[in-house]
């Protein structure tokens, strides 16, 4: 199967299950060394009671299956995980479009300073890293960057 089997949709509140395994695989997979604030459970409980209700979703769907998922609030892109096995298959690519034609007037975001991968991924989009902490101010406690794009004049 090829990115070209696959559905972006919005993303429901019957999505959420899925949505919560795909961003633990995601997490564990891309992010080994970073500390989980939240157990399982609570990561779970967070997609179904505060992601799905509260922020604009969209799901990358194929043979059934959620393998990718993209969450917008306001102005920023608050998650873009993958499923593991779907990395550097172009999803990341088309959530992206879709995240820029949802907000053409600019986006931010924040990754992880350990997430090098993401932040090629980010500025190969244009994203421009405007700010970096010491992570004394996210759950995790790790060093983060902020990101932002602004659509070209």
């Amino acid at each position: 199967m090829n990115s070209d089997d696959l559905v972006l949709r919005r993303a429901d509140d019957s999505d959420a299950p899925a949505m919560a395994d795909v961003w633990l695989r995601s997490f564990a997979s891309a992010l080994p060394t970073v500390r989980r604030a939240h157990d399982d459970d609570a990561v779970r409980d967070w997609f179904s009671y505060v992601v799905v209700k509260q922020y604009e979703n969209w799901v990358a769907v194929a043979e059934n299956r959620v393998v990718g998922l993209l969450v917008l609030d306001d102005g920023d892109l608050e998650q873009l995980y993958l499923d593991p096995s779907w990395r550097g298959r172009g999803l990341g690519d088309r959530f992206m479009e879709l995240a820029k034609r949802q907000r053409p007037n600019g986006l931010g975001l924040w990754t992880f300073q350990v997430n090098e991968s993401a932040q090629r991924f980010y500025e190969r989009h244009g994203f421009v890293a405007v700010g970096r902490t010491d992570g004394l101010r996210n759950e995790e406690r790790e060093p983060d960057v902020r990101y932002v794009w602004q659509p070209q004049e």
